[in-house]
């Protein structure tokens, strides 16, 4: 698992060195299909986005919530940390998700692309 994250790190880093096919797309955008992807995988739906940075640091936020969480838990013996620990990832991923639905929505509304009708504005 371990060899897993570490792969998906460098590929993820790797990534930000060379421009991205997303971010030449010149079409409208399906803000759901950037929401749901950013929700399953913290930080795709920035990358798919083309903001190769933001992905980065949603992607290393969603692996170190779970990492910090747990090695907390079984250091101070804390059974409590054991299960915010799943919870903070789950609002992680919520938050990653709304921000590629933004993201997404802002640029079809920058370039003139018609909405579906769907709004869910996080943060105003």
């Amino acid at each position: 698992m371990g060899k897993v994250v570490a792969l998906v790190i460098v590929a993820l880093g790797a990534s930000a060195l060379f421009p991205l096919a997303a971010a030449a797309q010149e079409g409208p955008r399906d803000p759901l299909v950037y929401g749901l992807a950013s929700f399953l995988i913290p930080g795709l739906g920035q990358y798919l986005n083309g903001e190769p940075d933001k992905a980065l640091v949603h992607f290393l936020v969603a692996v170190a919530i779970p990492t910090v969480g747990y090695y907390m838990a079984a250091i101070t013996l804390n059974p409590l940390l054991a299960y915010v620990t799943p919870l903070a990832q789950l609002g992680w991923s919520i938050y990653s998700a709304l921000d590629a639905y933004n993201v997404a929505k802002a640029y079809n509304e920058a370039h003139g692309f018609t909405s579906l009708g769907f709004d869910f504005k996080f943060g105003g």
